[in-house]
């Protein structure tokens, strides 16, 4: 049978162009891939040509493969794109027969996806996302000596950041390519004032084959590298090709008012002064040092805002709130950000520690009311700008903890302010995104996700610096209401150097001669008018440009727009929005959350196999449902958490780096204690009591357990701690408390810390070593069958030591595996394959499971490979292994 596989995914991000390609073995997903390319599936022809018109990029990604082996063999096209993109077509060409995707609703895509599941063909749809770029998968089963060619177009507004407009290009082919080649051609009507390109995988050798030219109207950037300029060494078979290709320009700033274009019947405005004093700035800093920044995420913020407060101009003023279960100003109010008070601030956040609750809403009221307050005292300039910056790891559960509410408040706190803009910094993954980045959007600012990497601390000063340089606020720009329609945006709050504002819209006068416009805004000392005209073109330079390239950026920024205003509309708005921003994806063929890629193929006459490529925004992600039986996912993480236990108990496994989870339970009798981790070197331990899912009066005997008890055992810190369905134990020393399920509590002591969200969730965190969330799970009241039990899920054990073990313990370090043989079951919703791992090969079947770690109530959907027998293969030796005497007790 012949297996079609489809993965898309996107969502919003700086935007970025990244492009890669792999076509491998699917038999071979890991480990040896590069073996089977090699043996079996050669690339002969790889390249990538983006056309470039006003920052408005069009991106044609080509690849052609033929397939050596004597057996007909399945092949992948995988690239990765940049998160605000839009695929707006895919075609593939099997043997001079070419299938061409069509963009149609989602509902009709799931429907027709659905259909080939149903008939037994294998379709795929799976939604997950990349740091930068998000990955577009494909694979196709070829005969003998046949060829493939596949062509992914994409398009995507380039925004300027910090001066540059940036072209990520991702580099990878996996293997020589005998014509591997990049063209990039830029056209801006400005004038192009810089140009340059750079790879991180460049060597001496390769520079020689890059080729950066620009000149007037017009730049260029080649990359052809031979086969010889490919090889990682003089006679190797393998490629160094393996990074990102970065290109940057700028333009002209020939008039302040930026430069309009008006042609095919759409204009659009690019506004991006440059000439013009500097806006005073004051800015609070609310920054979240809750239990769950222990370690880590709280010693790299510190260092951000120590390397930030370097950077905070002389003429600004700041403050910082830090908040937990309670909130500290640092200042009673603002101060300027003079040498004396810099140092002052540096010494304030270097003695920073993390403990408690998480009380968002407090927080953020507390920074709106501090400038308020300076506001009404004139501490600081009339004209300045202020800016709230809120970083925060969780979601808010202390003080107010009704996210609708938080958001009503702090929506009537900041009132539409022209002068104040709100920006949400969500850290890591264990948060809820959709809620702060509808709670900066509200208010005139944006979200930005902060990835727990070793450069965390870079991405805060980052993000600083696209924002330090205010020159104008309560930005509108006007253009004849009679000569014009459907316009983007027209108001902006804030405008920093090193950015741009772009508006476009319909033309519906057929008579202009040029479009006028009229800009104003605040400036540093007083208010300033622009005026520009622009000029009806009927073409540009047509070899420069692709199509109607105004018309197809409107469409791109309406829809953009649109995406973010449904993200806090209601009722029949958000209808209305969805509708709207549904019949322009269609109109001009993008995939987008609300469309979808369907690639048809017909087997024979009787059969067509479907595959579907879809986008979500990273907060849309959360709050729409999976599928109801869902098709296997390639790219599926656990938000965080490499692995947890659930349910009777499930135990969910999550590699760190790779991108397949597995799962098995455990069946063994009521009052068995199960080693979970085990750490000889930290001295940590976890272990789990198991109970009956049922109640001894029933007369049921079903041998079902859930985990009913933990301890966790800290023999460095001296700490130990018993968690029960009713109460929390913590033995620290000679020192014994107790706490329950029903309190709301905070504990921090020397470096272990907990805190406790009311008949919730409990966080516990072991200094730098480890930190867990344990779930209790309540049944329904007076339920006659069903218990209580608890879940508990790692947040972090990247400083256990390799000697770690366990039934979770064992899977924190990395291990090789393969994944093959891949087909569907009779059952549409489940995939069998075959998993070779520790040297076993273990028949695996693809399920679902549920997450609670997040939403204790229902849970998240997550895929995994099931491994039946107690997990047999999987584990070290068998689940009888991990059996101790106590629940302090650990395993010799």
């Amino acid at each position: 049978m012949k297996l079609f596989m489809l993965w898309f995914l996107l969502i919003l991000y700086p935007a970025l162009v990244a492009a890669d390609f792999v076509i491998s073995d699917a038999k071979k997903l890991e480990g040896n891939a590069n073996k089977g390319l090699r043996e079996n599936i050669k690339i002969y022809s790889f390249r990538i040509d983006s056309q470039v018109t006003s920052r408005f990029a069009h991106n044609v990604i080509t690849s052609s493969g033929v397939n050596h082996a004597n057996i007909s063999k399945e092949v992948f096209f995988e690239v990765e794109l940049p998160k605000t993109a839009f695929i707006t077509n895919f075609s593939m060409t099997i043997d001079g027969k070419t299938y061409v995707g069509t963009v149609k609703e989602k509902e009709i895509a799931q429907k027709q996806y659905q259909e080939a599941v149903r008939q037994g063909k294998s379709a795929g749809i799976v939604k997950a996302s990349g740091r930068k770029m998000e990955t577009f998968k494909v694979s196709v089963n070829i005969a003998s000596a046949s060829k493939v060619t596949f062509e992914l177009t994409y398009e995507e507004l380039l925004k300027r950041k910090l001066g540059m407009y940036e072209m990520f290009i991702r580099v990878k082919p996996n293997q020589l390519v005998d014509h591997f080649q990049i063209n990039v051609n830029i056209f801006e009507t400005q004038g192009i004032t810089s140009l340059d390109a750079e790879g991180t995988f460049m060597t001496n050798e390769l520079m020689q084959t890059l080729d950066v030219s620009f000149s007037g109207n017009t730049g260029h950037v080649s990359f052809k590298p031979t086969v010889d300029d490919q090889r990682s060494c003089p006679e190797c078979p393998t490629t160094r090709l393996d990074g990102e290709l970065i290109i940057k320009y700028d333009v002209e700033r020939a008039h302040s008012a930026g430069d309009i274009q008006v042609v095919n019947g759409y204009f659009v405005h690019f506004f991006a002064p440059e000439n013009l004093p500097r806006v005073p700035k004051t800015v609070v800093f609310v920054i979240d040092i809750s239990g769950s920044m222990m370690g880590r995420k709280i010693q790299q913020t510190k260092e951000a805002l120590l390397k930030i407060s370097e950077d905070i101009s002389e003429d600004d003023y700041f403050d910082f709130i830090i908040f937990n279960s309670n909130i500290k100003l640092w200042k009673k109010s603002l101060v300027k950000a003079t040498k004396k008070n810099i140092a002052a601030s540096k010494a304030f956040v270097s003695e920073l520690n993390a403990a408690g609750g998480t009380n968002i809403n407090e927080a953020v009221l507390s920074a709106v009311q501090l400038l308020d307050e300076g506001h009404s005292n004139k501490t600081f300039p009339a004209t300045s700008v202020s800016i709230i910056i809120l970083l925060t790891d969780g979601s808010p559960n202390v003080g107010v903890t009704n996210l609708a509410a938080i958001r009503a408040n702090v929506k009537q706190a900041i009132g539409g302010r022209f002068t104040l803009s709100l920006y949400c910094l969500g850290f890591g993954q264990s948060l809820d995104y959709n809620f702060l980045e509808t709670l900066a959007l509200e208010n005139g600012g944006i979200a930005r996700r902060i990835y727990e990497d070793s450069d965390s601390a870079l991405q805060l000063q980052g993000f600083y610096e696209e924002v330090a340089k205010p020159l104008l606020s309560g930005i509108q720009m006007q253009y004849p209401e009679a000569a014009v329609s459907d316009v983007t945006k027209q108001s902006f709050k804030h405008y920093y150097g090193g950015s741009e504002i772009v508006v476009a819209g319909r033309v519906v006068d057929n008579n202009l001669i040029s479009l006028p416009s009229a800009v104003t805004a605040q400036g540093a000392t007083s208010h300033l008018n622009f005026s520009l005209e622009g000029k009806v073109e009927d073409t540009l330079r047509q070899q420069y440009i692709f199509g109607k390239y105004t018309e197809r950026l409107w469409a791109y920024l309406t829809v953009q727009q649109l995406l973010e205003q449904l993200f806090a509309a209601e009722g029949d708005e958000k209808e209305n929005l969805k509708t709207k921003a549904t019949e322009l994806s269609l109109k001009y063929n993008f995939v987008t959350p609300l469309t979808s890629l369907v690639v048809t193929k017909p087997e024979d006459e009787a059969k067509s196999t479907a595959l579907v490529a879809d986008k979500l925004t990273e907060a849309l992600r959360t709050t729409e449902a999976a599928p109801e039986k869902p098709a296997r996912p390639t790219h599926q993480r656990v938000g965080s958490s490499p692995s947890f236990a659930e349910g009777d108990p499930h135990f969910v496994i999550q590699l760190p780096n790779k991108n397949e989870t597995f799962c098995f339970n455990v069946q063994q009798k009521p009052g068995v204690i199960l080693n979970l981790v085990n750490d000889p070197v930290t001295g940590i331990t976890v272990n789990g009591e198991l109970e009956s899912t049922i109640y001894a009066s029933t007369a049921s005997t079903s041998q079902n357990t859930y985990i009913g008890k933990l301890g966790i055992v800290s023999k460095k810190l001296d700490v130990k701690m018993e968690v029960t369905l009713h109460v929390i134990k913590v033995f620290n020393g000679q020192q014994k408390m107790i706490f329950h399920w029903k309190e709301m509590r905070n504990l921090t002591q020397q470096s272990f810390s907990l805190s406790i969200l009311k008949g919730k969730r409990l966080t516990v965190s072991i200094g730098d070593d480890a930190s867990f969330v344990i779930v209790l799970h309540r049944a329904r009241k007076m339920h006659l069958k069903h218990r209580d039990y608890l879940g508990i899920y790692t947040l972090d054990s990247h400083q256990l030591s390799e000697n770690t073990h366990g039934l979770l313990g064992q899977f924190y370090h990395d291990m090789e595996f393969e994944i093959f043989d891949i087909h569907p079951t009779s059952d549409p919703g489940k995939t069998d394959a075959t998993l070779a791992i520790k040297g076993n090969k273990i028949a695996v079947t693809g399920k679902w499971r549920k997450n609670f770690r997040t939403n204790s109530r229902d849970g998240v959907a997550i895929f995994c490979w099931f491994v039946a027998g107690n997990g047999k293969g999987l584990i070290d030796g068998n689940e009888r292994d991990y059996i101790v005497s106590s629940l302090f007790g650990h395993i010799n």
